[in-house]
């Protein structure tokens, strides 16, 4: 695999790991109450909970797609 097509990869996935986490942070932050609704049905979860879990889950995302995304992609740009 050449260094365009996996900066070309690495990019694309850039795009929709951002565009699954701007997904999730407006889901939470719009449909927070609806969320939460299903997710209680299925596990016993304060809202405090629910929330803590949200954020460290989202956080971990962030950093994941800055990590194994964004930062390799920069680094191909730079050495091809």
């Amino acid at each position: 695999m050449s260094i365009e097509m996996m900066r070309a990869v690495l990019g694309w996935c850039s795009i929709i790991n951002i565009g699954l986490f701007l997904w999730w942070f407006f889901a939470i932050t719009i449909l927070h109450d609806w969320v939460y609704r299903i997710h209680s049905k299925w596990f016993k979860l304060s809202v405090d909970k629910f929330n803590e879990i949200h954020y460290a889950g989202m956080a971990f995302f962030k950093i994941a797609i800055f990590f194994f995304n964004i930062v390799p992609y920069f680094a191909l740009r730079i050495v091809g």
